[in-house]
């Protein structure tokens, strides 16, 4: 019989047990350890969900508009946490990524134009996030960078063919964390209560383009089209698929549930701050344009002075690896799909080469759009504008497939669950269409 520690007693019956304090003290360990090692993973996800697409673009809305768009962290999270998990739920349950679904049950139009889309949009927000680390770092290094940007992009291309995300993930995951310095910074600025809890609870909309683009590009970064097809293929590669009557299918379903809400909690809350120390501190100051990396860094000045930069700079580079993968690797599971070849980020690169090809000319022409000399910020900005505009169509197909019975045989939706779903696809609908009349008007 195996003790409280883990030692072996020959005779268990004069064996009297562990103390109180045996009994209570690692077990209160295990599970500080536990929660630990829970919530880990999701701040790492939340703050490698807010790649320098999404914090460039909260970094302009809390400069250009102040309190004003802090509605949107509450308001998007059960949208984000919802649509997430139901992209995960229909791998999960069909054992095929998106373009699996549409390939098999709907038109070939349907799915060329959506992948070709989001082959397109992918690589131009991994050109724009390449383009912002090497941004970042060149507030500080008083060397020309285009050598290490590059040197960057081929190191994150290398590990993620010959490694794995989970050891990118390790090498530059706890970068990706100073992105919380934005909520220390934020409480550091100070803002008024009054300033503080009304915008958050009560939305101000101004009919003008530039709101309604700056709208469409939060809900660019919150509902990103990319990050459906990255939680469909990794919910493929690192689980199995989950029986239509067995019991333990609930259950799957509850972990990967808890997972998403995680992530997307610590992912808007990230957002939240960002907007708030930046409306507190840049717009304060009447410093309503940001155009560079080295303005976007002064927001963090309350709490970390003279180190803002190199600060922010880690946040970049950190949420910048670990979202260029996931940018370069959807296409090319949605292609992989498209015309059957063997795919996925387990397999060696000999295994794959035509999905790892699509990779390596992802990580390629991003880094060419990179070098292109386009502004930075403005090319996060109109990158998260772009996927703004993609979202609708894609939020209709995910909805119209997880309510299916066809393809999702039992494993049916809650009325909270579609609710939720349908309202986020007429949100983002709305919002696409009222920048999109704005245009035209």
């Amino acid at each position: 019989m195996r003790g409280e520690k883990g030692f072996v007693h020959a005779n268990p019956k004069t064996y009297p047990g562990p103390t109180l304090l045996e009994e209570k003290t690692p077990s209160r360990l295990r599970r500080y350890g536990g929660l630990a090692r829970s919530l880990l993973p999701g701040l790492i996800t939340g703050a490698a969900n807010d790649d320098p697409c999404a914090v460039g673009t909260y970094a302009k809305a809390g400069a250009a508009f102040g309190f004003s768009f802090l509605w949107t962290a509450p308001v998007t999270f059960p949208m984000m946490a919802a649509t997430i998990y139901l992209c995960s739920k229909l791998s999960l349950v069909t054992g095929k990524g998106i373009a699996g679904v549409v390939r098999d049950y709907y038109p070939r139009w349907l799915l060329y134009s959506l992948v070709s889309t989001l082959f397109v949009a992918n690589i131009l927000e991994a050109g724009a996030d390449i383009g912002a680390i090497a941004a970042s770092l060149r507030v500080f290094l008083p060397v020309p960078v285009t050598g290490i940007t590059v040197g960057i992009a081929v190191l994150i291309l290398i590990l993620q063919s010959w490694g794995s995300y989970e050891l990118l993930q390790n090498i530059f995951g706890t970068l990706a964390l100073a992105l919380f310095a934005y909520v220390g910074a934020a409480f550091l600025a100070r803002p008024g209560v009054r300033e503080l809890i009304w915008p958050t609870i009560v939305p101000k909309a101004h009919f003008t383009g530039d709101y309604l683009a700056m709208l469409v590009a939060l809900i660019g970064t919150r509902l990103s089209p990319y990050l459906y097809f990255w939680e469909s293929s990794q919910k493929l590669e690192r689980e199995s698929i989950v029986s239509r009557t067995s019991p333990e299918s609930r259950e799957k379903l509850r972990s990967a549930a808890w997972d998403v809400n995680t992530g997307m909690f610590f992912s808007n809350l990230i957002m939240y701050f960002v907007i708030l120390c930046t409306a507190a501190t840049l717009f304060r100051a009447g410093h309503t344009n940001i155009e560079t990396a080295a303005e976007a860094a002064q927001a963090l000045r309350p709490l970390a002075g003279s180190a803002a930069s190199v600060l922010f700079a880690l946040g970049i580079l950190g949420a910048g690896a670990l979202a260029v993968p996931v940018l370069t690797t959807g296409p090319a599971h949605a292609l992989a799909e498209i015309f059957g070849w063997r795919h996925g980020l387990r397999n060696a690169p000999g295994g794959a080469p035509e999905f790892y090809g699509v990779i390596a000319l992802s990580t390629g022409v991003a880094i060419a759009i990179s070098l292109l000399g386009f502004n930075p910020i403005a090319a996060l900005f109109w990158a998260s504008v772009i996927m703004g505009l993609l979202a609708p169509p894609l939020m209709l197909i995910i909805m119209l497939a997880v309510n299916n019975r066809k393809i999702m045989g039992n494993h049916s939706n809650s009325r909270v669950l579609k609710l939720l779903g349908w309202l986020t696809t007429i949100a983002v609908t709305a919002a696409a269409g009222a920048l999109i009349w704005s245009w035209i008007t």
